[in-house]
């Protein structure tokens, strides 16, 4: 046999060893997935469908993920527990948030914006006719501690609303179904819902994001660490997270929402339903630049936007390096916008 000949057969002896060997490793390499903590802010609902979805029908595995959710609660904390290396993302209600952490040196950093438009609304009632904002002046407005120090200070700011005709929300509906010439905040997925069924009439919605209230809302946060050393980790998340949502939002989304009735039994599948008709009714989830960037999007020129008017408004102050406080390295990629049904 010619050395040629030699050299052939024993390399394809030992490619066929390697290949062998190579069938029993990989198998083993491509089950173990990195285990990741998740924690929302609060109990498991529609507006955290995404998440559970790409938990429940496996899109987090297929990213080499095992992804815990951790809901949160009014008596839970879930980012201090993101702060203290308990948990590894965290789900933040707005961009305050972010620009509060920079203010206060907290080492965690926003990833991606799941909602474009922030869900707060002001309800009034049927009769009540609201062309533009500007009509709800007159009206007794039921205003949240935390509504106050944010979006009310930004109609104040642009549209020269008055706290004297303003009232403490304490998240019951029933001062405002008695009043008739009142309006009261919420979230249009799931307020006006509960007026509906409490009251018997739909209120009219006022979307504060439709009015220039531009805050991004449902954020992804982690540490900034996370990111320095495990940047994939963090995209595979961004990712996933990603796909999760197109399913939850525009396919079957019954596994995500058989998680989420699981985690919270007060939820019922008529406001599942309505929260999910609301998010895509409003846009609330994919518009504006996610139609293009998909779900997550977020730019510099939306965050300086925000800054500017909360800087009017007196929440933030102008000397705050809020560029800090988020990055776009591991959004606007266009993950999952091909899952969008086509119009």
């Amino acid at each position: 046999m010619r050395p040629i000949h030699l050299g052939r057969t024993l390399t394809g002896a030992v490619a066929a060893a390697l290949l062998a060997v190579l069938l029993v490793v990989l198998p083993a390499r491509a089950e173990t997935l990195d285990k990741v903590s998740f924690g929302t802010n609060w109990v498991a609902e529609a507006e955290h469908g995404g998440f559970f979805q790409a938990a429940a029908d496996g899109t987090y595995k297929k990213y080499g993920l095992d992804v815990t959710i951790v809901p949160g609660g009014p008596n839970d904390n879930n980012r201090m527990l993101l702060i203290a290396g308990k948990i590894d993302f965290f789900m933040a209600a707005n961009t305050l948030m972010s620009f509060d952490a920079v203010a206060n040196n907290v080492p965690v950093i926003t990833i991606a914006a799941i909602f474009q438009k922030d869900p707060q609304v002001m309800l009034t009632h049927p009769d009540v006719k609201i062309g533009k904002i500007d009509d709800l002046k007159p009206l007794t407005m039921f205003v949240s501690k935390e509504g106050m120090t944010s979006y009310f200070q930004w109609l104040k700011s642009e549209y020269g609303f008055s706290e004297k005709n303003v009232r403490p929300y304490n998240f019951n509906p029933q001062p405002f179904i008695a009043n008739p010439k009142s309006a009261m905040q919420g979230y249009v997925t799931s307020e006006p819902f509960a007026v509906e069924k409490a009251a018997g009439f739909k209120p009219n919605v006022t979307l504060l994001a439709n009015a220039g209230f531009n805050t991004y809302s449902t954020l992804i946060e982690t540490r900034k660490e996370i990111v320095d050393k495990k940047p994939d980790l963090v995209q595979r998340f961004v990712d996933a997270s990603a796909v999760g949502w197109y399913n939850y939002l525009y396919r079957d989304n019954s596994a995500g929402n058989a998680m989420i009735k699981k985690l919270n039994p007060e939820m019922t599948d008529d406001l599942l339903a309505y929260s999910v008709a609301k998010m895509k009714e409003y846009g609330i989830v994919d518009s504006g630049d996610s139609l293009k960037d998909g779900i997550g999007a977020m730019s510099d020129e939306r965050y300086t936007s925000f800054f500017d008017k909360m800087v009017k408004a007196g929440v933030v102050k102008r000397d705050l390096d809020y560029r800090k406080s988020y990055t776009l390295r591991f959004v606007n990629k266009g993950v999952g916008v091909e899952l969008r049904p086509a119009k």
